[in-house]
């Protein structure tokens, strides 16, 4: 190989090993808050290098809570409907959760990003303003993924805390569902 070709070869193999840890957590176009209407409306999105947390091990009924409660402060309940099928969860008491909580109530359809997490996107940006400091998802956690306007159900632990991941809630419900799951409605608990 000559040496313009081993230079290229060089200045390619950095760029990637730069933008690999970006490409997981951003998207190379800007985001446009929308709706989904439906999985096919996917994203582009690159590849990137796939969380190494296990999923359940598959003997888990549905209804079986195999995810622990989170710890975050929890401050609203919401009734949320994965597939039509009721769970528990709660919003904390974050600026972004309140203000999720305004778009209430809530139907999207979910796609799988990176067999870690559902996302959907929402019908307009949240605030970040006053965001807690970052903690990594865990199985379970609602989140907003601001620099892409969506919200993400993670039904792994996500790889690691990111200042652009904001924690809105979580759902109490086994991995196997949350990996499953193609809607989601969420409301205000009455």
């Amino acid at each position: 190989m000559n040496s313009a070709a081993l230079s290229a070869l060089a200045r390619a193999a950095t760029a990637t090993a730069l933008l690999l840890p970006v490409a997981a957590c951003t998207d190379a176009s800007p985001a446009s808050p929308r709706a989904t209407s439906s999985a096919s409306s996917a994203r582009q999105q690159t590849p990137a290098a796939e969380a190494s947390t296990a999923p359940s091990d598959g003997n888990t009924a549905p209804s079986d809570r195999n995810t622990a409660p989170s710890d975050r402060n929890s401050a609203m309940d919401i009734r949320v409907t994965l597939d039509g099928r009721p769970v528990d969860a709660a919003l904390n008491d974050s600026p972004a959760a309140r203000d999720f909580a305004g778009l209430l109530p809530l139907t999207l359809d979910l796609e799988d990003f990176h067999q870690t997490e559902r996302i959907a996107d929402l019908p307009r940006r949240l605030t970040t303003s006053g965001a807690p400091a970052p903690a990594a998802p865990k199985a379970g956690d609602l989140t907003y993924y601001a620099p892409w306007g969506n919200l993400a159900l993670f039904y792994r632990d996500g790889p690691s805390a990111s200042a652009d991941l904001l924690v809105l809630g979580h759902i109490d419900a086994g991995a196997d569902r949350l990996a499953g799951a193609d809607r989601i409605t969420i409301e205000a608990a009455r």
